[in-house]
């Protein structure tokens, strides 16, 4: 799997015998004998390259070009951004944060940028309007947001409170936005609405029916905004969208234990590999370096294969014997832990480390976090 173009580490960085990179570097390791992840700091964000290569390969058969407007929140690095761009062949992105839209404007990846989100930074968004070499639309659910979208030249989808209690407008206010908008010169390409209180639901025919009724809202919506855009959805729904044309997923690259649960046709491919510090057969558990501080845990605990989550610390996390499972690892042993929740643990980490089997062959920073 390729990245994209990236300066090649410097061969004679790498001695003949194996020897871990420097892990501040983001640029991938094209020369030198292979280096193991056993060899690379603890914890450290590993993606697993061949289950990647199908979740982008299998979402892009299923929504190909602009059906699909991959969500950078869920992994907020230019380098998957720009791995997705090429192997999955999309050009429409959508992002949380205008850091987010920014760090892909600067990077020169995809041609469509959306922030899925509302804003007030004025300055912040006209700067990113003048410069990226993109669309750039923002969501809007207020006269103010309008009139920041307008005052920063960007276009507009509007967006739709479709039953999640976040932001969106009502669907029978819609139509006054965008008239708004309009009267101020501004381009509204749409409507935008995310069913996020259903997204994760693990019954699909009760998916399916809170897709449904979502976007029956956001069709009534359209209706009277017009427009081509009508964007909705997320990983857990996005087969399930025959009336919207795009999809904002994001999760399905890396995926996690939340939604695995779900019986999706993508594979985990994230995960954190951390070293076993402490173990003590006579206590009956033993302790990994990788905690609170490493995992967004809104989702609940990581997993361990093999071995049950006893409790989370900040720097530690604290496992058992499962029934039926693996003894207690010896100090020093190299464990995989899989997130509940990628999107938040993908943000304390500041790479992502591709793998092929154990040989590392990517190292991605994660260059989109911050605000």
């Amino acid at each position: 799997m390729s990245a994209g173009p990236s300066a090649a580490v410097d061969p004679q960085s790498l001695s003949p015998r194996r020897t871990a990179p420097d892990p501040t570097s983001s640029r991938p390791l094209a020369y030198g004998p292979p280096v193991d992840v056993h060899d690379l700091p603890t914890p450290a964000l590993v993606v697993d390259g061949a289950a990647l290569e199908h979740n982008v390969r299998t979402m892009a058969a299923g929504r190909p070009g602009r059906t699909l407007r991959p969500h950078v929140k869920a992994f907020k690095s230019t380098g998957l951004a720009r791995y997705v761009e090429s192997t999955g062949g999309h050009r429409s992105f959508c992002a949380a944060t205008l850091r987010e839209l920014e760090g892909l404007a600067a990077a020169g990846i995809g041609d469509d940028l959306l922030l899925a989100n509302e804003t007030l930074d004025t300055d912040r968004l006209a700067r990113l309007v003048g410069t990226a070499d993109a669309t750039v639309t923002v969501a809007v659910d207020s006269a103010e947001t309008v009139r920041v979208a307008a005052d920063a030249g960007a276009s507009v989808l509007v967006d739709v409170d479709v039953g999640l209690p976040r932001c969106g407008c009502a669907p029978e206010a819609a139509g006054a936005l965008a008239e708004l908008a309009r009267s101020l010169g501004v381009e509204v390409r749409g409507v935008m609405g995310y069913e996020g209180h259903v997204v994760g639901r693990t019954d699909r025919a009760e998916r399916a029916r809170g897709v449904e009724r979502s976007t029956a809202l956001l069709r009534r919506a359209h209706e009277s905004v017009g427009g081509d855009v009508v964007s909705a959805g997320g990983t857990g729904t996005w087969d399930l969208h025959d009336s919207s044309t795009e999809v904002q997923a994001g999760s399905y690259l890396l995926m996690d234990t939340h939604y695995a649960a779900l019986g999706l046709p993508f594979r985990e491919a994230l995960e954190v590999e951390a070293t076993v510090v402490s173990s003590s057969a006579d206590r009956g558990w033993a302790v990994l370096d990788a905690g609170l501080k490493s995992f967004g845990m809104d989702h609940g605990d990581p997993t361990v294969p093999g071995w049950r989550v006893f409790f989370c610390s900040d720097e530690h996390t604290t496992i058992v014997p499962a029934e039926g499972g693996a003894p207690l690892p010896r100090v020093g042993a190299r464990v995989r832990m899989r997130p509940a929740h990628v999107d938040p643990t993908v943000a304390y980490h500041e790479r992502l480390v591709v793998l092929d089997g154990d040989q590392v062959v990517e190292m991605w920073p994660v260059d989109l976090r911050n605000w």
